[in-house]
């Protein structure tokens, strides 16, 4: 039975965003608190608070590990061939796939012309990617979005609120190495992971992490907000819903991981990482209208891609 909820977990989700559509999350205007690296004018500022003669070690972008840097210009909506083949094919094929064969260069990848790159890996119908391009008017923002499911890339492609000139939305499962992200290794500022490293298996999310880090600039993060364990979901699941230790069956056949922060730093690190938040964040919810009192557990993480070192190089991530 684990072995369906694996090999079918695609059509799980898909029936989940078919059922629900975008009623079911909220958008989650709690972001620009929790991570305010996502704020506007994080793109002259997010390197801050590193010292100064660190701060012109992050290069823009390159076109592989050992590749040249890419020229930056000042974010426009591209009009060249490959991006407007990307952005209208049919959203049950893999748009990543038209990328794969290629070296993936500066003119030639969605976003290429921006200086502050956004990923959000599981963004669902869009409750993270619509508040931020809603509140971030960064004329050099530009915004990537990823879901397992065909139905969520699909109802945010057809949300109102979606501007192909600021957001690249594709169907990817961050757990398939045969799949490439249509982003350059080092061409990211910030990739999010909010409610979805849970959702994978296990054994597959430390080759997960070390693949998403490699996408990351030099000085760049990865944020994350997920189920920590004891978290009043994790208590309320059935004994035959335990499919291995604090990893659990939803009803409808989606499935959940339950973290410690030790866990989490583990994978974080391992990628070549530093951390720079992981804390605990214990909840007590109150649902007025059902008369439940419940106790909430999320883990919040922040952890950096080193800078430059003196060689010029950054250690790579561990290889997928």
């Amino acid at each position: 039975m684990p072995v369906d909820y694996e090999i079918n977990a695609h059509k799980y989700w898909n029936d989940f965003y078919k059922i629900h559509e975008n009623g079911f999350f909220k958008d989650r205007h709690w972001l620009f608190t929790e991570f305010p690296e996502l704020a506007p004018g994080q793109s002259q500022d997010h390197l801050e608070d590193l010292p100064s003669d660190k701060r012109s070690e992050a290069p823009e972008c390159r076109t592989s590990e050992d590749g040249p840097g890419l020229k930056i210009e000042q974010h426009k909506c591209s009009s060249n061939s490959l991006e407007r083949e990307a952005q209208t094919a049919p959203v049950g094929e893999n748009v990543t796939q038209k990328f794969s064969h290629l070296e993936i260069c500066a003119d030639e990848f969605p976003g290429s012309s921006a200086t502050y790159r956004i990923l959000e890996v599981g963004c669902g119908v869009g409750n993270t990617v619509f508040p931020i391009l809603q509140t971030n008017n960064d004329p050099g923002l530009f915004v990537y979005c990823c879901d397992f499911s065909s139905t969520a890339i699909e109802l945010v492609q057809t949300n109102s609120a979606y501007d192909p000139c600021r957001c690249f939305a594709f169907v990817h499962d961050l757990c398939d190495e045969d799949q490439s992200y249509p982003v350059p290794t080092s061409s990211l500022d910030i990739i999010i992971l909010i409610f979805v490293l849970s959702a994978v298996v296990p054994d597959k999310m430390q080759k997960a992490i070390n693949r998403l880090s490699r996408l990351l600039k030099p000085g760049g993060m990865m944020l994350l907000r997920d189920y920590g364990r004891h978290d009043m979901a994790q208590l309320r699941f059935k004994k035959g819903q335990c499919l291995s230790e604090n990893f659990y069956v939803r009803g409808d056949g989606t499935r959940v991981y339950f973290f410690t922060q030790d866990e989490l730093d583990t994978l974080f690190t391992t990628a070549g990482l530093e951390k720079v938040q992981n804390l605990v964040d214990r909840r007590l919810q109150v649902n007025r209208g059902k008369q439940l009192t419940m106790y909430r557990v999320w883990i919040q993480c922040k952890y950096r891609k080193p800078l430059l070192s003196s060689a010029g190089s950054v250690a790579p991530a561990p290889d997928a």
